[in-house]
């Protein structure tokens, strides 16, 4: 099991850290920050579903909307994303664009006119959407002010758009009972986590420079303001007894509200440097190994054994 989408920032990269940091226990799953869902379909892989509940969340109505496609009508998805394929076979990165500008924006310009809902999310716009994340570049889902999607043409040689046995099983997965799917803010897990409860924060990464910012993910983005907010929501769950597990860059802002704030550290959360592989920049040059931050509220003897094996962990050189 693994995911079938690419995302900015996807954790499959990391999981052998993030795994270390995975509690034994835990009543329900939540991930407020769905993306690729890297962390859950590892949970998955790993049997820690078979009695327990997860609930999946993210603010962006196209990825919720595809997913519940998937959920609810993979066939229609497969049929319409194994033509997708077979035009990008023929016209590469020609067809792309003829998609992206004349198909897939105008599709969901109506959508949205329409009032958005997710059931009216239907096969077509799901498969090109699935169709545009496996052949644009580098696989980023990123929009202009306008809300028009405009990520260009990937070079991808012979990209694996159509996988049906992933596609079916994820379906089968995401339909399984206790799994649930929601639109909305990340801040909306206060009032569902639980005590014992476990929740892992993935969210757009505070950018190390300013030309390394890719958070525009939805219109509104992703702010210092809002990493704030999500500070807070993480040092409210810790103080109630929910497990808690975030990953973010190192940037400044990050650094100030996690290793350095005492509230954070009072509410047990503790953060360590790891090593990751930088998938995302304009330069080829750029991209390689650079330091990324987990916070967790794992227990004193815990984190300490876990993060110095974190620290010298070798990275897994899947491809994203």
């Amino acid at each position: 099991m693994r995911p079938f989408l690419k995302w900015a920032g996807g954790k499959r990269q990391l999981l052998p850290q993030l795994r270390r940091f995975y509690p034994p226990r835990f009543g329900t799953y939540h991930e407020p920050f769905l993306g690729s869902g890297a962390v859950f379909f590892d949970l998955v892989s790993r049997g820690a579903f078979d009695t327990r509940a997860a609930i999946l969340t993210d603010e962006n109505p196209d990825l919720i909307g595809c997913y519940l496609r998937v959920r609810d009508s993979v066939d229609a998805v497969i049929g319409a994303l194994e033509r997708l394929e077979r035009g990008h076979t023929a016209d590469g990165a020609e067809h792309y664009r003829r998609v992206r500008d004349q198909r897939f924006n105008p599709l969901r310009l109506t959508w949205r006119r329409a009032g958005g809902s997710l059931d009216a999310y239907g096969p077509d716009l799901a498969a090109m959407l699935i169709y545009l994340n496996r052949t644009g570049y580098n696989g980023l889902f990123r929009v202009n002010q306008s809300g028009g999607f405009n990520v260009p043409p990937g070079r991808y040689l012979k990209p694996r758009i159509t996988d049906a046995g992933l596609l079916r099983a994820v379906s089968a997965t995401l339909a399984a009972p206790g799994v649930r799917l929601a639109l909305g803010s990340f801040e909306a897990v206060v009032d569902r986590a639980a005590p014992g409860d476990f929740v892992y924060f993935d969210p757009p990464y505070a950018p190390l420079s300013p030309t390394a910012n890719f958070r525009s993910y939805t219109a509104q983005g992703f702010t210092d303001a809002d990493q704030a907010r999500l500070q807070h929501i993480a040092v409210t769950l810790a103080g109630r007894g929910v497990r808690v597990l975030l990953s973010n860059s190192t940037a400044p802002v990050v650094l100030e509200l996690f290793e350095a704030d005492g509230l954070a550290r009072a509410a047990g959360l503790r953060a360590v440097r790891v090593p990751a592989r930088r998938a995302i920049n304009t330069r080829a040059d750029r991209r390689g190994v650079v330091e990324e931050l987990l916070v967790t509220n794992a227990a004193d003897d815990e984190f300490k054994v876990q993060s110095s094996r974190v620290q010298n962990e070798a990275i897994d050189p899947v491809q994203l």
